[in-house]
């Protein structure tokens, strides 16, 4: 039977993905766009758009009234901000979902899918984390983003305790085509060789191929069981070993020279907002907080057990993302 499903972030690099997959079984798809020259692929695939900003509770309830279910997607990801930039990023993680949850709860919404990430766990010291792991808040958060996906994780949840038909997802590194995170970038350059290095290979990182996060939230909007999480993550491994794998899928020899995680550590201290000299954001403080050793894995199997996910291995993904026509 045809849907109706109200998307959020609908333009962006998983939405645009979720929105294709939705129209090609046959559903309705209604999304909220602020830029209309983002729109254009939307309307090609028979989205239909709205002109919009997620300001509003009211807006967003007028207008994903009469929907079967709600995927909301949008939010900012970087690492590495400004001090000056976290009210954005507040307002784009934690404001935004508050409203999208309460308007869904207000519209009787029966389906409600909230994208969360792995990130909320904080770091996991080495070890493989289910849907049931909480963080030691007392040691503080790792970047302004994991701090607002926490605080956002944690509205979900406390909706969820009132009664609220809501699944939370939590997807780990997200890479594919298209992709312009740093991840993905790295990635792809050791895939076609073009890797002189590799900065903070001990970082550990969970590779999950777009699509197949995509594929998830689709089945969690079908299939999940409201009030639980799902993790989606592709396999557990550090970054080093990654492009490792990428570069091998290319045919390529990994990238040789790793930057001491000791040389990015100074650097960050001398210079915290320097972070453009090694090809990353601007707080380099911040980054190398994020990234120097620490571990975001989750473990995939209750998906996979209650929602059919099956990602694709790093090898074959990197080849489907990056592959050379």
């Amino acid at each position: 039977m045809t849907s109706t499903i109200f998307v959020t972030g609908a333009a962006g690099f998983i939405g645009g993905r979720v929105a294709r997959l939705l129209r090609e079984r046959g559903d309705e798809v209604v999304a909220i766009v602020r830029d209309p020259t983002r729109s254009i692929a939307l309307r090609d695939l028979g989205v239909r758009t709205v002109q919009g900003d997620l300001g509003s509770e009211t807006e967003i309830r007028q207008t994903m009234a009469g929907s079967d279910g709600v995927i909301h997607i949008a939010g900012s990801y970087r690492v590495g901000i400004s001090v000056a930039e976290r009210p954005a990023m507040y307002e784009a993680n934690v404001a935004v979902t508050e409203r999208v949850l309460d308007a869904a709860i207000a519209a009787r919404i029966p389906r409600i899918v909230d994208i969360s990430t792995v990130n909320v766990f904080g770091d996991s010291h080495g070890r493989v984390v289910e849907e049931s792991y909480r963080r030691d808040v007392s040691a503080g958060f790792l970047s302004y983003y994991d701090e607002t996906k926490y605080q956002a994780h944690l509205r979900a949840e406390s909706r969820i305790s009132a009664g609220a038909p809501i699944v939370i997802i939590q997807p780990g590194t997200v890479y594919g085509p298209g992709d312009h995170s740093g991840l993905g970038a790295q990635l792809q350059a050791a895939y076609h060789g073009h890797a002189g290095f590799v900065a903070f290979a001990n970082l550990g990182v969970s590779p999950t191929h777009v699509d197949d996060i995509a594929s998830g939230i689709v089945a969690a909007l079908d299939r999940g069981r409201p009030g639980q999480a799902y993790i989606l993550t592709g396999g557990n491994l550090r970054l080093g070993d990654a492009m490792g794998v990428a570069a091998r899928a290319g045919g390529r020899e990994p990238p040789r020279f790793r930057v001491p995680n000791a040389v990015l550590r100074l650097g960050s201290y001398l210079a915290p907002t320097a972070g453009h000299l090694f090809g990353l954001e601007a707080n380099l403080r911040e980054i190398v907080r994020a990234c120097d050793g620490v571990t975001y894995w989750g473990s995939n199997a209750k998906a996979v057990a209650e929602l059919g996910f099956a990602p694709r291995d790093l090898e074959v993904g990197v080849r489907d993302a990056f592959g050379r026509s």
